[in-house]
């Protein structure tokens, strides 16, 4: 099949360009060129910008074709704000099949009902005039890109919402702090109780199913999301944790840490918690498969050996939370 994928040079985009081409599809990437690009030579690349609307999309527009799409499928993976998705979902109605869009689990919000389903109500989606993405903005921007995708392409539109996305190639530290720190000497701050929960998706999972969609040509909504584990799971799977300490929530919240700061940690009872419980029954369903956790890790830390890294949460500030907990 022909696949356009929009994006495609970083983390996500190039595992879906990998897998997409390991299941013997032809692929053209659509993108800035900024990013450093590893993609094998077999691999169309279009250049653009999403941002300049559709002057910018001018190299996906082919001549009129009648009857006969230029691609089988899109797959969006940059995709931010309504401008953007409007401005694709427009240009390319007459030159794909199936519009896959990559949303969000963040549609759903702060949800109180679990595990999160599909059919969960998500939150009220960003006027178009948005286009500043933050922690605040980006449920309510990736909504709104939603529902052009669905209102322009019906029974064509895809929506994939994928969990925390972790794997290897991930540039955010987000699991991969964990994953370095892990390998580090000397007690290690483990948040919480152990009883919270946890919940990824590895990234080549989410990119095998993006194969089994275009190639079942399958539509609707679709929640991606790995097994759930307690934090105390969790951290046994990082091995070579020699002595985790763990710092209970109140000490955690009277330091006022981020989410950049202190990843993936969301208290049971705390904002968004019910992210950290989302169902992808329907897409186990409909064929995805999910990776043991273990070899998540084990390649997750692999790649780290190979670039440079830099704690999420500062060393000096992680000794002084161990031993205020020690105290207790």
């Amino acid at each position: 099949m022909r696949v356009l994928v929009l994006g495609g040079s970083r983390f996500i985009g190039r595992h879906v360009v990998e897998a997409l081409l390991a299941a013997g599809h032809r692929v053209t990437v659509f993108n800035r060129g900024v990013s450093p690009d590893l993609l094998p030579a077999v691999v169309e690349r279009l250049r653009g910008d999403r941002d300049a609307g559709s002057a910018g999309l001018a190299a996906l527009v082919a001549p009129a074709r009648p009857g006969s799409w230029r691609w089988d499928a899109c797959i969006d993976l940059s995709g931010y704000t309504p401008r953007q998705v409007r401005a694709s979902a427009e240009a390319l109605c007459a030159e794909i099949g199936r519009y896959v869009f990559v949303s969000a689990v963040m549609v759903y919000g702060d949800p109180q009902q679990r595990p999160v389903l599909e059919t969960q109500p998500r939150l009220p989606p960003a006027t178009e005039a948005v286009v500043e993405i933050n922690g605040e903005t980006y449920g309510p921007l990736k909504v709104a890109c939603e529902d052009i995708v669905q209102a322009i392409y019906g029974v064509r539109a895809t929506v994939l919402r994928p969990q925390v996305v972790a794997g290897p190639h991930d540039d955010s530290n987000r699991y991969g702090h964990w994953v370095q720190r892990a390998l580090r000497p000397g007690p290690m701050l483990a948040p919480g109780d152990g009883r919270d929960h946890l919940q990824v998706i590895d990234v080549r999972d989410l990119a095998r199913f993006v194969c089994t969609v275009v190639e079942r040509d399958l539509g609707g909504a679709f929640n991606l999301a790995g097994p759930r584990l307690t934090w105390s799971e969790f951290i046994k799977n990082l091995l070579g944790v020699e002595a985790p300490v763990w710092v209970p929530v109140t000490l955690l919240e009277a330091a006022a840490l981020s989410f950049v700061e202190l990843p993936l940690f969301r208290p049971e009872h705390g904002l968004r918690a019910g992210l950290m419980d989302v169902s992808s029954a329907r897409a186990q369903v409909c064929g995805l498969t999910l990776t043991d956790p273990v070899i998540t890790v084990r390649d997750v830390r692999a790649d780290g050996a190979t670039r440079p890294w830099t704690p999420a949460l500062p060393a000096q500030r992680e000794t002084e939370l161990i031993q205020l907990a020690l105290r207790l």
